[in-house]
């Protein structure tokens, strides 16, 4: 491990020096590692993304249901059921055509040019060159060409908070470390594709490409391999249940006729297969499908972009929520919350890079004038630049400029009137700056650093306006609150000054404040995590950065403070029981992140993971849900993603599981409507042929009822307002089958339909005398039957009169439009001429249309009982 070792031994391993390589021998190693980028997984073409969309066992029932309609003579049977296939894989395509591009984000990532050391003079070269040996140059602003071990460094400061969720920039040191440090603490490093945000440094490069750290996160994404979701494995399961029975009721009536009814074989064999067709609900699929698609557009409009379909109805069944901490619980960007000055603790509100704010003592605004000293030493002892909203420099110098702005004072102009003469730089040994400035008045230095480093160098204490002598009391008062800042996890500051004349700028100074600033959470958050414990999911914190920072933060937010440090993690034994009884995991790398997902995915948990950086990446994958944020995330923990918040906002993610319990709700109610239905109809013709009856329904009649009365509602239901309550649930569980509590509509109704139709099948045919009228009056029968049930399956908990009967436009005019063809096929005669219809007298058809609205009313009653019990 290069940090373990000291940089004259990693130049001596890397067989290179003080001087850098020659050109001859870089190309030599170029030849022997490789080019210094992320190499592309296997490119997945459009055509490949279309042919996915067929693997679903349901879809390969519908081709098959196509090929025995078209063997049938059954055309317009096979058409239909085509132009569904298809519609279900467009739909499907259309969604995840931008899927699997992780690597490629991963290689935009790369620097463009880097600056080595070749043949002993600086040269510029493509980042793509750089090899292992080659001596690198970096200057603030420079995007770190490859993992390096420093040589020297001045000032030295990187922002690495995509690769290790540290939200402050760290700063680096030229010293050996143990070789157990973490990475996120492997100060004498600099890490691909991490950002200098000040000083300079030279460093040798240790690993180029796939050998460092982004490209290590490269291979754990390639290596996870993405699961099915709950709905995909409900519906993989639906297509075997089906096929299953759907083969054991075709070959009962096979031979059932053959051996009861001396039937011909060809007849028996068309009989069975236009049963096996019928019993399928072909439009099951589509409606799925278009139900998942209008989830995604109605989630885009609350600012969730979801990448492919499945995914919505995954967000509803989620029970636990794994997010990041820097830039997705927080805003990353450093904050002022504290001052103490004038033996004062201020409470300073505002978040970010908003100079909008204000300065409150025990809950009323406080007279900046009395911190204002403070906050000019803050601004002028300071080397970053905010320019409208966005930061250039070290965010902590940042957050010092923007507290002094929300008092009015304006860095630029005190710059002006306090000229900058002289800097005594910060390093990690002396921990602490000093400016020297000129102003009308005289010359002074300005001091910011460790608070008990600065005490130590005070002699005089600032208060009110009076300098006045520090005492020993005094300054254990102030390491008193220096503490107290620090066990709120704020990063503390101390501040003096001293007019200088003849003696050093750093003794016998005037101690004025403290400041402590922290990552603050997003606003939103906290309402958010309690919106989440409602809803019965669990929120956990994984983050890079430290326990304690990690504590404060959830604290804040209202999660608990059950806490585990990564490396714990790798010798922990029964992980997979602990885990549920951990809140944060901090200091964790890539590695463990993927852990704690699958220790809890085998608890049976339905895992969504946030997250905005590279680190997040394979954890995203990994995740049943990966979530990523639009703003302020990598494009590698989009690509990862199933999920894109456009807002970056937390509590984006609750409206989005909103969506999701909706959308499920919604498949359960036109897969309740088109079972139930297809039950019914199946054992109809079943119950005929076993008791003897011709058979009660034509094939065309069949067609009908699947495309007229059953496939309009349930595009209707599609669309339906979601279930009420539906955040007031706890989270259903991944291996519910989708049919559960569904009793009413699958066992009670078609046991309604089949005595109603069969009566009515028998009254015709025996009474009347006339088969063809006998099965019109059947095909009302069950289509009016359906007609009334697409109204309560409006809800499949709540009677329909409490969401609404006629709520939903689109199911009344799907059902008057069903009704509507069914009449025209009935009475007038050039129609039902092709439809195998034939007309039956105004009372017989009135009586049909009221009696059929039985199965309707025992929904609504076992509806009823339940709510009520």
């Amino acid at each position: 491990m290069s940090h373990a070792l000291t940089h004259a031994s990693v130049l001596k391993k890397l067989n290179s020096s003080q001087k850098g390589l020659s050109q001859q021998e870089a190309e030599a190693r170029l030849k022997q590692y490789g080019f210094n980028e992320i190499k592309e997984a296997k490119k997945i073409s459009p055509w490949e993304i279309f042919l996915r969309q067929f693997k679903s066992i349901v879809i390969w029932i519908l081709v098959a249901a196509t090929i025995i309609s078209a063997f049938l003579a059954e055309y317009v049977d096979a058409i239909v059921i085509l132009v569904i296939i298809v519609l279900i894989a467009v739909l499907g395509f259309i969604q995840e055509y931008r899927a699997e591009k992780s690597i490629e984000a991963l290689k935009r990532l790369a620097s463009l040019k880097a600056t080595v050391l070749r043949d002993g003079k600086k040269a510029e070269i493509d980042a793509k060159d750089v090899v292992p040996g080659d001596i690198i140059f970096l200057e603030t602003g420079d995007k770190v060409p490859a993992d390096a071990r420093l040589i020297d460094e001045l000032n030295l400061k990187t922002q690495e908070a995509a690769l290790t969720g540290e939200s402050t920039p760290v700063k680096k040191h030229t010293a050996a470390l143990k070789d157990s440090t973490i990475l996120a603490e492997r100060a004498n490093m600099v890490y691909s594709s991490t950002i200098v945000v000040s000083g300079r440094a030279r460093a040798v490069v240790t690993s180029t490409g796939m050998q460092t750290e982004i490209g290590r996160i490269a291979t754990l994404i390639e290596e996870v391999k993405p699961e099915h979701t709950p709905l995909q494995k409900k519906m993989d399961s639906l297509g075997k249940w089906l096929g299953a029975i759907t083969i054991a009721i075709a070959l009962v009536v096979f031979f059932a006729g053959l051996i009861v009814h001396r039937a011909s074989f060809l007849d028996m064999l068309l009989v069975s297969v236009s049963l096996a067709v019928a019993a399928i609900p072909e439009g099951l699929p589509a409606v799925v499908t278009i139900s998942l698609a209008l989830g995604t557009q109605r989630m885009l409009r609350r600012n969730a972009l979801i990448r492919n379909l499945p995914s919505v109805e995954t967000l509803g069944s989620t029970t636990v929520i794994c997010t990041d901490k820097t830039g997705t619980l927080t805003v990353n960007e450093m904050t002022v919350k504290k001052i103490f000055a004038n033996e004062k603790i201020i409470d300073v509100t505002g978040s970010g890079y908003d100079t909008k704010g204000e300065f409150l003592h025990r809950g009323k605004p406080h007279p900046t004038g009395e911190i204002e000293l403070l906050l000019k030493i803050g601004a002028l002892n300071n080397n970053a630049e905010l320019r409208e909203g966005s930061l250039i420099g070290d965010p902590t110098e940042g957050c010092l400029i923007v507290s002094a702005a929300k008092a009015g004072i304006s860095k630029q102009s005190l710059e002006s009137e306090y000229l900058r003469v002289d800097e005594i730089e910060f390093t990690s040994e002396r921990k602490m700056m000093t400016t020297i400035h000129e102003h009308r008045t005289g010359k002074y230095a300005f001091v910011k650093g460790a608070p008990e480093v600065v005490l130590e160098l005070c002699s005089n204490i600032h208060i009110n306006g009076k300098v006045k002598k520090l005492t020993l009391n005094k300054k254990k008062e102030i390491l008193s609150v220096n503490r107290k800042f620090a066990d709120d996890a704020l990063r503390v500051l101390g501040f003096a000054f001293k007019k200088l004349e003849k003696s050093h700028p750093e003794k016998d100074l005037t101690f004025v404040g403290l400041v402590g600033m922290i990552d603050p959470p997003r606003e939103e958050v906290k309402v958010a995590i309690e919106k989440c414990k409602k809803a019965g999911i669990r929120v956990v914190m994984i983050t890079g950065d430290n326990e304690s920072t990690a504590k404060a933060v959830a604290r804040e937010i209202g999660l608990g403070s059950r806490a585990i440090i990564g490396q714990h993690i790798d010798g922990m034994k029964n992980f997979d029981r602990a885990v549920e009884d951990i809140d944060i995991f901090a200091r964790v790398n890539p590695e463990h992140k993927i852990k704690i997902v699958d220790a809890l995915k085998k608890r049976g948990h339905v895992v969504a993971m946030t997250g905005d950086g590279v680190n997040d990446a394979p954890a995203l994958k990994k995740a049943d849900i990966g979530i990523a944020m639009g703003i302020t995330g990598t494009d590698v923990s989009k690509e990862a993603s199933a999920m894109v918040l456009t807002d970056d906002n937390f509590a984006s993610i609750v409206n989005a599981v909103e969506e999701g319990r909706g959308t499920y709700d919604n498949i359960r109610k036109y897969f309740g409507f088109l079972i139930s239905g297809n039950i019914g109809e199946v054992f109809i013709i079943l119950l005929a042929i076993v008791l003897g009856l011709p058979l009660p329904l034509t094939a065309t009649q069949i067609l009908l009822i699947n495309l007229v009365t059953d496939g309009l509602p349930a595009l209707a239901l599609s669309a339906d307002p979601f279930e009420p309550n539906a955040m007031s649930r706890k989270p259903r569980r991944q291996d519910e089958p989708i049919y559960r509590n569904l009793r009413a509509f699958i066992v009670y109704y078609p046991i309604a339909m089949i005595v109603v139709a069969l009566s009515v099948f028998s009254w015709f045919y025996f009474h009347k005398g006339n088969l063809l009228q006998a099965q019109t009056a059947t095909f009302l029968t069950i289509g009016t039957f359906e007609l009334y049930q697409a109204f309560s399956c409006r809800s499949t908990i709540y009677p329909s009169f409490k969401v609404g009967i006629f709520r939903n436009k689109y199911l009344v005019a799907a059902v008057a439009c069903s009704f509507a063809i069914m009449a025209a096929s009935i009475f007038i005669a050039p129609v039902g001429r092709y439809l195998d219809m034939v007309s039956i007298s105004i009372f017989e058809f009135a009586a049909i249309v009221i009696i059929s609205s039985v199965g309707s009313i025992v929904i609504e009653i076992s509806k009823y009982l339940k709510n009520e019990a």
